[in-house]
């Protein structure tokens, strides 16, 4: 290291000279000092300070490309001073002039010059007041102290740097510096920090990128040294590589780099500066991963110009061009020569990406639209993306040595190798699988390369004469592709015919007789084409089924030949199959496959012979002897010829819909059923749903067919209960639960005992004795009719709850108390909207029933009332309006007679304990106590009035009168204890406390 700048040093720059013009300057002009001085703020406002290391380093690099030697860069940090040492050429007197005029520089036409005509100097101001420049040949030093103590002393200038508080513009007056620089070095920067600086300072130096180096061709070497910890950055160039080194850490660049020189038309309107510097150079770099791949940098890049600019860059690569920058130094500067730059970078991009191996990283550098942070960013996306279109760089999947353009490339949406590998010949142009991935898609979109989806693919095999093992790589290729557009993939058939998709197509299983199933007019692939299993997968994902026996049964030939079994009996002689061979040919198969009963309906259509030597569907016959022939009406429904019927496998006659128990027909609503009375089903169904509930829609219902044919309903009833669930289940509509098809009909039918299920009750339905008969059944029937249990299964029907309200008033029947007591406000509810006949007769108990009644709406009232009291159950004129009867306060108008004496309710023993009870601080109001409480002349226990109620003292009576008076009528016992022991408040309050 070297001592302290001091003494008084020789001064082979001429700065005395510089001082005296400068300002002898400014004195004659006064304006020009404020201009210098507006000037040099501006340049350090412009943010240099975290720009300072570059500055520093890039007048290194053009230091050592004027010398011709190889750069080296020294930046120290020590106590407070920052030294920047390099080597190459000296400072010299053209350089100090650069330095102190803020916008000239020696630097002209050094080819690899990265410098900006000494104004990046400046950035030295953002963290120092006393900046030198030592060399080989002198130095010179800037000083604020000095500079504001020669300002201030010129009277014309005085008042300025007054007004300005002091601040000159440093970088105008040099003076002469006499010391060498280091041992091996041929400058040295010298920045003696301003206080608080130095941790900005080392945080700048920590965080320096060795990728720096990339942007600054003259250096090969930085060292960074704080407080005598060192670190290394290098690069050593090779061709078209970079390996930059930061310490241990290594990283190669791949580099493509193009040089030129501008036009001087271009440069017309730049600096004087600018115009002699036409020759450019643009570098393009990415760094590689160990297997010498592209590694896309992160996002947040930026253009260097040459040294990082506020320009954002969208590209993941390292762009170093020398775009002109405007008067802030961070942002290109629009223009001619602008856009020549821009378009040798875009070249010299299309030049990097187009010199790597192939390999699907690539893609990654391709710009993507709509990702443009500014509008030079998104001019150099679109010329590099025009020469990306343009240029043979792309691989072919079927030659791995050839090279294509964008726009001759094709892409599969889906990729696989097999894919590619299967499609590769058939589809022109195919990328390889690794180049068309899902999140490749952006970048090939914005290249122009052809999207070929799975349906494209599939058109392009169509009419494609392959062999057999060819379709089948195909298929097991295509396997896990989007079903849809695999819909019209074509699959050659044995007999030579191709299928224009694999839906309905049989693959045939071993042993399985193809050369039999010909006359059906089945579509039967080639065996050898489907032979893979992931070929056979992907066909019966598409549709295709296999061929076993039920494959066969459900191909849509086999049901259309038996749908119109029964016009061959008509056409005999014509050209469908005669009707017994093709009823032996689907009974044989259904004996093979075996398929539940009803899983295919429409095998009841299969043509077979009656009883009386004709022909009808297999689903109107009867199997003779079965069940369901015992409990139909004789000659209802046609019988199975005999000989058949004792031939043929029993269990086939019955999935073809031979019938030896009831049929379940299937519809999407009501209307879609033909069975008995599903319209009225439908009605009493729709009844059940709230008055204001919308349209329900319908699922999918189950009913059972010729219910009206029955003759023997002790027989049916279990046949009937044996039948699948669904048959039985309910219906659910608008989220209601209501009763299915069968279960409605039976309850509605005469069919246990000659009576309706729904007017008897079920044998445990307790809740309901007295007013049904019980049922009489094994378990299985009465959990198919489900006979009600309880009045609120009774109430669930509109007609069901009519009726019961007739037996209400039946006096052979009786009625439980507790069901009594809330019977008719229950059905007033079932009823509401409903218009009601009223009954002839009221029950009043549950042994009698009257023709007069009246409805209790108050309590108070019912020592006057004279005629019988119906229960209300809460709803007294519901009930009055269901029954057509008076409310009890219709008839009684009372007036209490006599004077009592009137009281604080608070005041009455036991009210602590009420209020309490009551959730009050204290009773409000008063109460009138009489010995003899009449109204009307009759003796009642209270009355209320308007202001205070009328009690005759009894705790009874004074807990109703409060608990009606506050609306807590259900508390009134609760409240009456508390008046009659009032002595035991305390005792009653625990006991409360520990109920809560």
């Amino acid at each position: 290291m070297h001592t302290a700048i001091s003494g008084a040093p020789a001064d082979p720059f001429g700065t005395d000279a510089i001082r005296r013009r400068v300002l002898g300057a400014w004195t004659a002009d006064p304006a020009r000092f404020r201009e210098d001085a507006n000037a040099e703020e501006d340049l350090v406002r412009g943010g240099y300070r975290d720009r300072l290391l570059v500055e520093l380093a890039q007048n290194a690099a053009d230091a050592a490309v004027r010398a011709g030697v190889p750069g080296r860069l020294r930046l120290e940090l020590t106590g407070t001073t920052l030294r920047a040492a390099n080597t190459g050429a000296p400072l010299d007197a053209g350089g100090v002039q650069g330095l102190a005029t803020l916008r000239a520089s020696a630097k002209r036409e050094e080819a690899g010059s990265v410098g900006r005509f000494g104004v990046g100097f400046a950035a030295v101001l953002a963290v120092s007041d006393e900046p030198a420049v030592v060399s080989e040949g002198g130095g010179v030093r800037f000083s604020v102290a000095a500079t504001r103590e020669a300002v201030t002393a010129v009277p014309a200038l005085a008042d300025e740097v007054a007004r300005r508080d002091g601040a000159v513009p440093v970088l105008r007056l040099p003076w002469p510096v006499d010391e060498p620089p280091p041992d091996g070095f041929a400058t040295e920067v010298v920045l003696p920090l301003r206080s608080g600086s130095r941790p900005g300072v080392a945080a700048a130096l920590e965080a320096l990128r060795a990728d720096l180096l990339l942007a600054l061709p003259g250096l090969t070497r930085i060292d960074v040294v704080v407080d005598g910890a060192e670190r290394r950055l290098t690069v050593e160039r090779t061709g078209a590589t970079a390996r930059i080194s930061d310490g241990d850490a290594t990283t190669t660049w791949a580099v493509a780099e193009s040089s030129g020189e501008l036009a001087a038309e271009l440069l017309a309107d730049r600096p004087v500066e600018e115009r002699s510097r036409r020759a450019w150079t643009v570098t393009v770099a990415v760094p590689l991963d160990d297997d010498a791949r592209p590694r896309p940098l992160p996002p947040g890049q930026v253009v260097h110009a040459p040294t990082p600019s506020d320009e954002p860059l969208s590209l993941p690569l390292r762009l170093i061009a020398p775009f002109p920058l405007g008067p802030d130094r961070r942002h290109v500067a629009p223009g001619a020569v602008t856009d020549a730059l821009v378009a040798a970078a875009a070249g010299t991009c299309a030049a990097l990406l187009t010199a790597l191996p192939a390999d699907p990283a690539l893609l990654a550098l391709v710009p993507r639209a709509g990702l443009a942070g500014a509008a030079l960013d998104a001019a150099l996306c679109a010329a590099v993306l025009d020469r990306l279109r343009s240029a043979a760089w792309l691989p072919v999947a079927d030659d791995p040595g050839a090279r294509q353009s964008p726009d001759r490339a094709a892409a599969l949406d889906d990729p696989t190798e097999e894919r590619v590998a299967a499609l590769a010949g058939v589809v022109p142009g195919l990328l390889p699988a690794g180049w068309s991935r899902r999140s490749d898609g952006p970048a090939l979109t914005a290249l122009g390369v052809r999207r070929v989806g799975t349906a494209e693919a599939v058109e392009a095999v169509r009419g494609v004469q392959r062999p057999p093992s060819w379709w089948a790589g195909l298929y097991a290729a295509l396997d896990g592709a989007d079903r849809e557009e695999l819909a019209a993939l074509p699959v050659p058939l044995a007999d030579g015919r191709t299928a224009h998709g694999p839906a309905g197509v049989l693959l045939p299983d071993a042993g399985l007789p193809v050369h039999r199933l010909g006359p059906l007019g089945l579509r039967l692939a080639e065996p050898d084409a489907v032979a893979p299993a992931a070929a056979r997968r992907l066909l019966e994902r598409l549709g295709a089924r296999p061929a076993t026996a039920a494959a066969v049964l459900a191909d849509p030939a086999v049901r259309a030949a038996v749908e119109t079994s029964m016009d061959a009996v008509e056409d005999a002689f014509g050209a469908r199959p005669r009707p017994e061979e093709l009823a032996e040919a689907v009974l044989a198969l259904v004996a093979v496959a075996r398929p539940p009963v009803e899983e295919l309906p429409w095998l009841a259509e299969l043509a077979l012979p009656d009883a009386d030597g004709g022909w009808a569907p297999a689903g109107e016959l009867v199997l003779p002897g079965s069940p369901l022939a015992a409990v139909l009406a004789e000659g209802s429904l046609g019988m199975l010829d005999g000989d058949m019927a004792a031939t043929a496998d029993p269990a086939a006659l019955r999935a073809v819909g031979v019938l030896d128990t009831f049929a379940l027909v299937r519809g999407e609503d009501p209307d879609a059923l033909d069975v008995d009375a599903a319209e009225h089903w439908a009605d009493a169904v729709l009844d059940r749903l709230p008055p204001d509930a919308p349209p329900p829609e319908w699922p999918e219902v189950t009913a059972v067919r010729d219910l009206e044919l029955v003759a023997d309903w002790a027989g049916a009833l279990p046949l009937l209960a044996a039948l699948p669930a669904e048959a039985r289940a309910d219906v659910v509509l608008g989220g209601v639960p209501v009763p299915g098809y069968l279960r409605w009909w039976l309850a509605t039918h005469p069919v246990l005992d000659g009576r309706r299920p729904d007017r008897l009750r079920h044998p445990d339905g307790a809740e309901l004795q007295g007013l049904y008969e019980p049922a009489t059944a094994s378990a299985e029937v009465l959990a198919l009719l489900r006979p009600p249990a309880a009045v609120g299964d009774v109430l669930a029907d509109v007609d069901d709850a009519l009726h019961l309200l007739d037996r209400l008033g039946d006096p052979v029947r009786t009625v439980r108390p507790e069901v009594l007591r809330t019977v008719y406000a229950r059905l007033a509810a079932a009823l509401d909207g409903v218009d009601v006949e009223p009954p002839d007769r009221v029950r009043v108990a549950p042994d009698r029933v009257v023709t007069d009644a009246v409805v209790l709406d108050v309590p108070y009232v019912q020592p006057l009332v004279r005629v019988p009291v119906v229960p209300a159950g809460g709803a007294p004129g519901a009930v009055a309006d269901l029954l057509d009867l008076p409310l009890a306060t219709e008839l009684v108008r009372g007036t209490v007679r006599g004077a009592g004496e009137r009281r604080r309710w608070a005041d009455l023993p036991g009210a602590g304990l009420a209020a309490a009870r009551l959730g009050l601080e204290e009773l409000p109001g008063d109460v009138v106590v009489h010995d003899r409480l009449e109204v009307d002349g009759a003796t009642v226990p209270w009355w209320p009035g308007g202001d205070a109620d009328h009690v005759d003292g009894a705790p009874g009576s004074l807990g109703r009168a409060l608990a009606w008076r506050t609306g807590a009528w259900s508390r009134r016992q609760a409240l009456a204890e508390a008046f009659a022991f009032p002595d035991r408040g305390a005792d009653l309050a625990a006991e409360d406390a520990v109920g809560e």
